[in-house]
């Protein structure tokens, strides 16, 4: 079994991100053991700048090819490598210095760089689900004929992975994928119509970006989690249950064929899953985080989801069932309808009629190589910015 003998040098996606800024801290806690090598942003060019100051990496990419010439400058003094643009940063994970790549950047971005790590034999800590939506069956031959490891870092996935060890796929009755609820768990279906972008950021347990946080209050977030859990865990969608848990202690269950069930806990914090994924495959960095206590634990409630007041649950399950194309075109009519709910474009429920619409309009193709999820992609986006302008 592989062990941590040595430093190993991360590259960090999404940096300036939540959990691309959480990633640092745990890198920080563990100066023996880790060492940030590459960091890449997609704009933040002052915070990649900060970062880049205090971590001292080999390289810095910033994704906006407006803001090269300023992250250049200001980095001048340093000695460190500055570039920009997507096809920089698909290169730059091939690296033969990099362990490590922990794929952070949010949505449709992350799958190019992701297969790039894949085809280099990385260790991959997956902290973008997208890649898994959008093109899930190609990511999961990839990995079948590359050296490349995957470790799931959101902490649904992450608790599956832990309940997992040791045991034997063909065991595994069910996966139950907890979810908070969000925002809007107990909100009448009636006043989502009227909800605005600032309701929906008020997320009850997670400090997480904006588009994510969308996500949840939308609950397409869960379903984007669903399908990932269905390509890391080689199950079905239908063999996959969410359920509604307000408190967010039990990460997710594995349900065996014996009548056995096995539970991951752990405060709703994103420092421990991507603790446990940079570390695996020992569970070896202990910290003096705050640990769970017995007040934590007292009351723990669990409800079935709303598939009527929440529909994107349901479109998500039809996609995954579906396959090929299907969950591509989800994700981009998502992340163009949750953009413009930012900018107030469009009202909440309207995200759900945007995906719906762009599905039933976009060709469908059954069995996709890489170009089709990239023109499936880029129709969706089309498609879906089509609407919302009419």
């Amino acid at each position: 079994m592989e062990r941590m003998n040595q430093k190993r040098n991360i590259a960090v996606l999404g940096s300036t991100g939540s959990i691309g800024k959480q990633t640092l801290d745990i890198i920080a806690e563990y100066p023996n053991l880790f060492n940030a090598w590459l960091l890449v942003a997609r704009s933040s060019a002052d915070l990649l700048i900060a970062q880049a100051r205090l971590m001292r990496p080999k390289m810095v990419i910033i994704a906006d090819e407006q803001y090269y010439e300023y992250v250049k400058d200001a980095l001048e003094d340093t000695g460190i490598e500055v570039a920009t643009g997507s096809a920089a940063i698909a290169q730059a994970v091939t690296a033969p210095e990099i362990d490590t790549v922990v794929t952070a950047m949010v949505g449709y971005s992350g799958l190019e760089s992701t297969i790039a790590a894949i085809g280099a034999g990385k260790r991959i800590a997956l902290a973008n689900k997208e890649t898994l939506v959008v093109a899930g069956e190609l990511i999961d031959g990839l990995l079948r004929d590359s050296d490349s490891v995957l470790y799931p870092v959101d902490s649904e996935h992450g608790a599956f992975y832990q309940c997992l060890v040791g045991e034997r796929h063909e065991d595994i009755e069910k996966l139950l994928l907890t979810a908070s609820g969000g925002p809007f768990r107990t909100l009448p279906k009636e006043q989502l119509e009227t909800v605005t972008a600032a309701d929906a950021l008020k997320h009850p347990n997670w400090s997480m970006g904006a588009k994510i946080t969308i996500d949840s209050a939308t609950m397409m977030n869960k379903g984007f989690e669903m399908i990932e859990a269905r390509w890391l865990f080689g199950v079905m969608p239908d063999d996959i249950e969410i359920l509604v848990h307000p408190q967010s202690i039990i990460h997710s269950m594995v349900a065996f064929k014996d009548g056995s069930v096995k539970a991951q806990l752990g405060l709703p914090d994103m420092h421990l899953p991507i603790r446990y994924a940079l570390g695996l495959p020992d569970r070896r960095l202990a910290s003096d985080c705050r640990k769970m206590t017995l007040e934590d634990m007292a009351m723990l409630t669990f409800e079935r989801p709303d598939f009527e007041k929440f529909p994107l649950l349901g479109t998500a399950y039809a996609a995954a069932r579906t396959g090929g194309t299907a969950p591509c075109v989800m994700n981009a009519a998502n992340e163009i309808a949750v953009a413009s709910f930012l900018q107030d474009k469009i009202r909440f429920t309207d995200i759900y009629r945007i995906i719906e619409k762009t599905m039933e309009l976009s060709p469908h193709v059954e069995h996709p190589i890489y170009d089709d999820y990239v023109a499936s992609n880029a129709d969706a986006r089309a498609r879906a910015t089509a609407l919302i302008n009419s």
